[in-house]
């Protein structure tokens, strides 16, 4: 299984609103692109992306310690356990 995050981007939707400084269609070729694309990127597992550029996460997301204390405090806020 090959997982991915991607970034869209602040997009400008209902939600949002059309001040939303990037561009919906970008925020969606990314997506499109991991899923059916063929290049090496797109094949190997575990980027984080941003407008088909490979980025870094932050520090926290790459810490254990850190998704185990925010999957605590979604189950706390939930009460759906997540592990």
């Amino acid at each position: 299984m090959i997982t991915h995050v991607v970034d869209p981007g602040w997009v400008p939707t209902r939600m949002d609103g059309a001040a939303a400084p990037d561009d919906l269609t970008l925020g969606r070729t990314t997506q499109v692109w991991l899923a059916v694309g063929d290049e090496p990127e797109a094949t190997v597992s575990g980027g984080y992306w941003y407008h088909r550029s490979r980025r870094e996460p932050v520090a926290a997301a790459c810490d254990p310690g850190f998704q185990d204390d925010l999957l605590d405090e979604l189950h706390h806020l939930t009460g759906v356990p997540l592990r």
